[in-house]
């Protein structure tokens, strides 16, 4: 009989691990069955996928395993994305992805790295993992195709604005080296014909045509944020069979005062409709928002917050947490930051906004879960909610 415990391992049934380590021009893939067995090393180049079907097979064959025997994998998460777990799995590899902070490794000043040391160190750390200990390493929850490409309306939206402001912010700074402030705005380009140098001249031949391109490019930007919005808008009158949750949890968002569609798309789309989050830690935890004590003998302090998980989401939540302390004042969060925190220095302050923010999370999370207002909030008439509907189609 084959028993199993946790961390240990008697007469448990073999199986092949494969770690890999992925870079830009080539993959160093490891193959071992025990940390103390042979270790079978390969490199591929990036481009060889169908390799690694034979790969797998001349490994079961080089360990004497059978050909249905388990293979498990994993790779450090990083810009390959997605697509190589994809792969695996579709040739029935047992693969996870995991977080690279979350590798441990040797505290020594200096300490050697390589790829063919970093693949040994994940093929030992797979082992465990597999036999039971799951604390060894956070495995990163891999999205589905579909819930992938729903976020990319809202990242490209971000992107978009990060570039409008910016190439807004370069035209100023060119203005500001003639001694001329002028903000950009919509009627920028009759403005700029207007201005004039310290000396009353008009601004340079070349310097005025460069700004005219620069101008061009946040016209661009503009026009391309604006079929960003226009589409969302018409996911959210008339969204397809596939959205249909993503978008109900949206307006359900959008019930609450405080909370408009340019926070509602982003936190449903990368946090709360794919994630199946179980309990308030793991909100939290992947917002990044949870504390990071240090207790050791005689010292104590807080660390601050973890800063792990999502960075946007963490910063629109603590900027929703702001817009929810003046749109929801009769709400119990708010009270208890006006009673705690509000008297309190800018320190205080700053530290409260956090907790609020974490807090709201959890209320959020919990509203989308079992519908349940968060304690003395205010939800958004009816009237109005049809109106701005209605404005958004016009």
């Amino acid at each position: 009989m084959t028993v199993t415990t946790r961390g240990c391992e008697c007469n448990a049934p073999r199986r092949l691990l494969m770690a890999l380590e992925l870079g830009r021009h080539q993959w160093m893939v490891g193959f071992a069955t025990t940390p103390g067995a042979p270790f079978r090393q390969r490199t591929l180049k990036t481009a060889e996928w169908a390799r690694l079907r034979e790969e797998i097979a001349m490994a079961k064959q080089r360990f004497s395993l059978a050909g249905d025997v388990t293979v498990d994998s994993c790779y450090e998460a990083g810009p390959d994305g997605f697509g190589v777990h994809r792969y695996l799995t579709d040739l029935g590899v047992h693969n996870i992805v995991v977080e690279s902070s979350s590798i441990e490794v040797n505290r020594r000043a200096r300490r050697a790295k390589t790829d063919r040391l970093d693949v040994r160190k994940l093929s030992m750390m797979l082992h465990r993992y597999v036999m039971g200990e799951r604390d060894v390493w956070h495995v990163v929850r891999v999205p589905s195709a579909a819930d992938e490409d729903r976020r990319q309306p809202q990242r490209e939206l971000r992107a978009l604005k990060r570039d409008r402001t910016r190439v807004t912010n370069r035209i100023g700074g060119l203005l500001a080296t003639q001694g001329i402030r002028l903000t950009v705005r919509a009627d920028f380009e009759e403005r700029l014909a207007q201005v004039q140098t310290w000396d009353h001249a008009a601004v340079a031949p070349a310097l005025r045509d460069r700004l005219m391109r620069e101008w061009a490019k946040v016209a661009l930007l503009t026009q391309q944020i604006h079929a960003v919005d226009r589409l969302r808008r018409a996911q959210l009158r008339a969204p397809t069979e596939a959205d249909q949750a993503s978008v109900a949890q949206v307006r359900q968002l959008l019930a609450l005062r405080g909370i408009g569609e340019q926070s509602a798309w982003p936190l449903v789309t990368e946090l709360f409709a794919w994630r199946a989050l179980r309990n308030r830690r793991q909100v939290g935890g992947i917002t990044g928002l949870t504390g990071t004590p240090y207790r050791s003998g005689t010292r104590a302090h807080e660390q601050g917050i973890s800063k792990a998980g999502n960075a946007q989401i963490r910063a629109m939540a603590i900027e929703l947490a702001w817009c929810w302390l003046r749109w929801q004042p009769e709400s119990a969060l708010t009270r208890w930051y006006q009673a705690r925190w509000a008297h309190g220095g800018p320190r205080a302050r700053k530290i409260g906004i956090v907790a609020i923010a974490r807090r709201l999370m959890i209320a959020l999370w919990r509203y989308l879960e079992t519908g349940v207002v968060p304690d003395g909030a205010r939800v958004k008439p009816a009237a109005a909610v049809v109106r701005r509907r209605a404005a958004s189609a016009a």
